[in-house]
């Protein structure tokens, strides 16, 4: 029992580390590759739109073999990390999404605003941070709850490289006849999407404020 246990968090502990590294690095890079998509320099902005749509129309599972195995095969440097492996393909396909979600976002906000506040005085970055920012954060909620709970689910496929994430972890066990460990990781993934459930509605009650 107990070594199952521990195999378990230890399962659980790659699951976490993927997630947290994913949301901190993807989501101010999907905000850089948002910029891109909506630079006036055409090549930027069809350049970073069709790294978008590649990365958004292919598998995040066949992203992941392509980081791993790639480098080793065109280059001559193989990937030595597994996890690095699969972080660096789940930060830039859940970098393409949110960066999707906020020029959706940014794009939704009447023109008006952005004129009304230079009006006054206000420079662009300034009607942006202290105008338009707030509405945006408040539409994109909804969008960005629903991937951040899809990544939640989407670390497991990092079994596919290798690393011993939770189902895998439990996948040993089962074959040894142990069925309960299967069901735990099931409770681990309802529990920890049912947290974040509680505090994206939490969020968005608080942004009520900013209705734009």
């Amino acid at each position: 029992m107990n070594a199952t246990l521990q195999s378990l968090f230890k399962g659980f502990a790659q699951n976490g580390i993927i997630f947290a590294v994913t949301l901190l690095l993807a989501i101010p890079l999907g905000l850089i590759i948002t910029f891109g998509s909506m630079s006036k320099f055409k090549p930027l902005k069809w350049l970073t739109k069709t790294f978008v749509w590649i990365i958004r129309g292919t598998p995040l599972m066949l992203q992941i073999f392509v980081v791993l195995y790639a480098p080793g095969l065109l280059f001559e440097f193989p990937m030595r990390s597994r996890m690095t492996a699969v972080l660096v393909a789940f930060i830039i396909n859940y970098a393409a999404y949110f960066s999707e979600i906020y020029r959706g976002g940014i794009e939704s906000i009447p023109k008006g605003q952005y004129e009304a506040g230079q009006v006054l005085g206000m420079t662009k970055s300034q009607v942006f941070f202290k105008v338009v920012l707030f509405q945006v954060v408040k539409r994109i909620m909804p969008p960005m709850s629903n991937e951040v709970i899809t990544l939640v689910k989407d670390t497991s496929l990092a079994r596919v490289a290798g690393v011993m994430e939770i189902i895998m972890s439990a996948e040993r066990f089962t074959k040894q006849g142990l069925i309960w460990p299967l069901f735990s990781t099931g409770l681990y993934f309802l529990i920890f999407n049912g947290i974040l459930t509680l505090l994206f509605g939490y969020i968005e009650k608080k942004l009520d404020y900013y209705r734009g």
